[in-house]
């Protein structure tokens, strides 16, 4: 099918005031990316020509998060209804030529695939100025209904609040999603009017009144998970969990094994390789790539980083943003890694903190090991040889470099350079005092005893 170019208009004026928030509504995360972030994504991957957001109450930080994305903004002020709001994006879409695809920031979930399907039917033959994305809810509580044909003709649409018993008995409910020709939205626009219920301008009107004058309009159907909106934490729980319930089963359908799938937590771009086994309650945050036949055990925090082929995360362990974990290295219980990079085979059994630190293939880092990377003012780094040996409760003073094969000392404070092969040892000289253990126990039990 030839495409003609299109606008995504995305509606993201509401205050939000159910959310209790100084943050935007729009702003809160799904899968650790804003909601109004989703839906940019999912109309730059159908490669939209025009982006606009209509903003409203604290349209600061929506402008400030779309800034860099190459989105243009317009002003709602004051909110006077759906149909006012689109209205708002003519002046910045002046010049443009194509359909107008309208979302809303409280809807982040619709995929890239249903957006597209509302494109595709606009420019079908029959060519109906507008099509609407409808969904059957299992309760249609408040929902807007559309009255429609058997093929899809839209034959009314109605907001519940003016809506009749019979009306209200439909099951067809509608989303507000459209895709319009743009040739013809401002100028069905101009024609709403506000004689209902809420005294506001509703966007549906514009069918109605393309359809007295001999316009058609139709529907077309999406899962109810795709247009569930967020107007409280409550149903931004609830997108949250249908989210994760998606990428979970993904995850498994893709070849990875999640021993108890409800109890694992990805980020919207999290990457699984195949054969990768994660046990439970480990939780991805943005910006990690898991590599085949990994095995990451249970309560493991992963940001941020890379893990390759054959690798073993956890239980417990923490990876923050600039990991790099290497083929079949080792990060146990209670390590932290952070900025540093393992070679192959590299191992952090225990009770760690590598940060900064470059850690050669096949080194072993004792329990208690601590690369000191910062010194209150700057971060330094720590190079960490091929196949050395670092000894349990180190610490190792950055910038340092121990060469290849050496070996540090348990309990050592390492300050300077190790040349390759060399044993370090920097702790004070143990010292053994015959019977002072039992003259001390008996002195100050008789101390005791006199005070009574």
């Amino acid at each position: 099918m030839t495409h003609r170019p299109f606008a995504a208009l995305i509606l993201a004026a509401g205050k939000g005031t159910r959310m209790k928030s100084d943050l935007h509504k729009v702003l809160h995360p799904v899968a650790g990316r804003p909601m109004l972030g989703h839906l940019i994504a999912a109309v730059d991957e159908l490669g939209a020509a025009r982006k606009l957001v209509v903003t409203g109450a604290g349209r600061e930080q929506v402008e400030a998060f779309v800034a860099p994305l190459g989105v243009d903004v317009a002003t709602q002020e004051p909110q006077l209804g759906t149909a006012h709001a689109v209205q708002q994006g003519e002046a910045g879409l002046t010049g443009f030529a194509g359909d107008i695809l309208i979302l809303y920031g409280d809807v982040p979930l619709v995929p890239a695939a249903t957006m597209r399907r509302m494109l595709d039917r606009l420019n079908e033959g029959d060519a109906p100025v507008a099509v609407v994305l409808g969904f059957r809810p299992a309760d249609p509580l408040a929902y807007g209904r559309i009255l429609a044909a058997s093929d899809g003709t839209i034959e009314d649409m109605v907001e519940f609040k003016d809506a009749t018993p019979e009306q209200r008995a439909v099951d067809l409910c509608n989303s507000g999603l459209m895709a319009v020709r743009g040739e013809r939205l401002w100028a069905l626009l101009a024609q709403v009017g506000n004689d209902n219920a809420a005294g506001e301008y509703y966007l549906p009107d514009i069918v109605r009144i393309a359809r007295a004058q001999g316009e058609r309009s139709v529907v077309i159907e999406a899962e109810a998970w795709e247009v569930a909106g967020v107007n409280s934490r409550a149903e931004l729980a609830a997108v949250e969990r249908e989210w994760q319930q998606r990428r979970r089963l993904q995850a498994m359908a893709e070849g990875a094994t999640l021993i108890a799938p409800e109890t694992v937590w990805f980020a919207h771009d999290t990457r699984v390789g195949r054969d990768v086994v994660i046990e439970p309650n480990v939780v991805f945050g943005p910006g990690v790539t898991i590599e085949d036949r990994v095995t990451i055990h249970a309560f493991s925090h992963i940001e941020g980083a890379h893990v390759r082929a054959e690798a073993e995360i956890g239980p417990y362990a923490r990876l923050r943003p600039g990991a790099d974990i290497g083929e079949q290295a080792k990060i146990g219980n209670f390590v932290e890694v952070k900025k540093a990079r393992f070679g192959k085979g590299a191992k952090a059994n225990h009770l760690s903190y590598i940060g900064d630190a470059e850690i050669g293939a096949k080194a072993n880092i004792g329990a208690g090991t601590i690369t000191c990377n910062y010194d209150g003012f700057l971060k330094y780094r720590t190079v960490i040889g091929e196949g050395t040996f670092i000894g349990s409760n180190s610490a190792l003073v950055a910038p340092v470099t121990i060469g290849d094969g050496a070996m540090v000392a348990a309990g050592s404070v390492i300050t300077r350079d190790i040349e390759a092969g060399a044993l370090a040892v920097a702790r004070g000289q143990q010292e053994a005092r015959p019977a002072w253990a039992s003259r001390f126990r008996e002195a100050m039990a008789a101390k005791k005893a006199a005070k009574g």
